[in-house]
C-alpha cells in the first residue's frame, strides 16, 4: 500500500507539473524547433465590430467613442451591437447612434444567442468581436486584422491586459496567473494554433463562423475551435490591446473564473468532437483546456499521499503543502497578508482551483448564468 501511495503522489505531482509548467515548456521546443510563422501585412478588409450588451448604460456611451477613435478607416468599419433584452437606457442609446447597426432583443437570450442575432446584421468580411467592459488601444484593430494578410489564418486573437488603474500593469498575483496564460498562448500560436481566443479582443472571417448554440459560455473558445476545425489556423497577437481592470468587489475575479472553467465542462457536452480525433488540437486542447479542471483532484492526492507514505521526503512534501494551503488561509482570514508576494500567490493558487470544484458542481447541477 505504500508503494501504491508513493507512485500515486509522483504521478500527481507530474499532473501538476505539467498543467502549469510542462506544456509550457514543450510548446517553447515545438516553437524553436518547428516554427510557424505567419505572414503580416496593413491590410484593410471591411470588418464588422460586433458586441451583445446587457443592461449597460453606464459603460456603452464610452465604449461607443473607444470604437470610434481606432485607427483604421472608417468607411470599412460597421459596429453591430445587440441589446440582450436590456430594460435600462442601453436600447435608447443604441437607437441614438447614428452610426451603429442595432439590434434590439426585447427579451434576454443569453450572449451567445445575441451574438448570433449580432452576426446576421453583419455584412464585414471579418467579425471583430469586443466586450463592453475594457477600452481598446487605438492601434488595436489594425494589428488584429494585419494576421488575415495570410491565407492559412481563419482567426486573430488580442491581447487583454488586466490593469490596477490606467496604465499600471496589476502587480496582483491573479496578474501573474494571466501572464503565464498569454506566454502560453504565443507559443500556441508561434508552433501552429491557439486553443480558443481572448473574449475581450478577437477576429474571425466571417464565412468561417458558426452559430453558438444556445446558452454557451465560452464563445471565444468554440468558435476559434470551428476555424480550427475548417482547417485554418488560430493566431495570438500581442499588439492588438484591450486594457481591463482588476476587480476589486469582493469574490467578482473568483465568480468570473468559476463561470469559464464551467464553460470548459460545457464545451465537451455542446461539442463532443472536441474530444475525438476530428479535433486538429486534441493534445492541446486536453492539455490547455481539460487538465486544469483535474488539478484540484491531484492536488488532493498528494497532500493525503505524502501524509501517509512515511519518509522524510514525503513528510517534508506534506509540510510544504500544508503551509501553502495555510498561507492561503491566513490571505482569507487576514487579507491584509496579501501584501506578502508569497501569500499572495498561495492564496490566487487556492482560488483558482477552488474555481475549478465550483465550476464542476456548477455543470452536474446544471446551474449557468448567460451574463455575468
Amino acid at each position: 500500500m505504500v508503494n501504491v501511495m508513493k507512485v500515486v503522489f509522483w504521478v500527481s505531482a507530474a499532473c501538476v507539473f505539467y498543467t502549469y509548467a510542462g506544456y509550457y515548456l514543450l510548446l517553447r521546443i515545438m516553437a524553436f524547433f518547428h516554427p510557424r510563422p505567419a505572414h503580416k501585412a496593413t491590410v484593410t478588409p471591411s470588418v464588422s465590430i460586433v458586441m451583445a450588451v446587457h443592461n449597460e448604460e453606464s459603460l456603452l456611451p464610452n465604449k461607443l467613442i473607444n470604437l470610434r477613435s481606432l485607427a483604421y478607416p472608417p468607411d470599412r468599419i460597421q459596429i453591430v451591437v445587440v441589446s440582450d433584452g436590456s430594460t435600462d437606457r442601453t436600447a435608447m442609446l443604441l437607437q441614438r447612434a447614428s452610426d451603429v447597426t442595432a439590434v434590439l432583443l426585447e427579451e434576454a437570450v443569453g450572449k451567445a444567442s445575441a451574438l448570433n442575432a449580432a452576426v446576421r446584421n453583419a455584412t464585414g468580411d471579418l467579425l471583430v468581436f469586443f466586450d463592453v467592459r475594457q477600452t481598446v488601444d487605438h492601434d488595436a484593430l489594425q494589428e488584429l486584422v494585419s494576421g488575415f494578410a495570410d491565407d492559412s489564418v481563419g482567426a486573430v486573437s488580442g491581447e487583454l491586459l488586466l490593469e490596477s488603474s490606467p496604465g499600471v500593469p496589476s502587480g496582483d498575483a491573479l496578474g501573474i496567473y494571466w501572464k503565464i496564460e498569454k506566454s502560453m498562448r504565443k507559443f500556441e500560436s508561434l508552433s501552429g494554433s491557439v486553443v480558443g481566443a481572448t473574449g475581450a479582443i478577437y477576429a474571425v472571417r466571417r464565412d468561417l463562423y458558426r452559430d453558438l448554440p444556445e446558452g454557451t459560455i465560452l464563445d471565444d473558445v468554440l468558435t476559434p475551435m470551428n476555424v480550427i476545425r475548417a482547417g485554418k489556423r488560430v493566431l495570438f497577437e500581442p499588439g492588438a490591446i484591450a486594457r481591463d481592470r482588476i476587480f476589486s468587489q469582493p469574490g467578482k475575479e473568483f465568480s468570473r473564473k468559476i463561470r469559464t472553467l464551467t464553460g470548459n465542462y460545457q464545451l465537451v457536452q455542446l461539442a463532443p468532437w472536441l474530444l475525438s480525433p476530428n479535433n486538429p488540437l486534441l493534445f492541446r486542447f486536453i492539455s490547455h483546456k481539460l487538465f486544469r479542471l483535474a488539478v484540484p483532484l491531484w492536488l488532493l492526492l498528494m497532500l493525503l499521499t505524502s501524509a501517509f507514505a512515511g519518509g522524510a521526503l514525503y513528510l517534508s512534501a506534506f509540510i510544504l503543502q500544508s503551509l501553502c494551503y495555510a498561507a492561503a488561509g491566513l490571505a482569507i482570514v487576514m487579507p491584509a497578508s496579501r501584501k506578502m508576494k508569497l501569500v499572495r500567490i498561495a492564496h490566487t493558487f487556492l482560488m483558482l482551483n477552488a474555481a475549478a470544484l465550483s465550476a464542476f458542481y456548477n455543470f452536474a447541477a446544471g446551474r449557468k448564468k448567460i451574463w455575468v
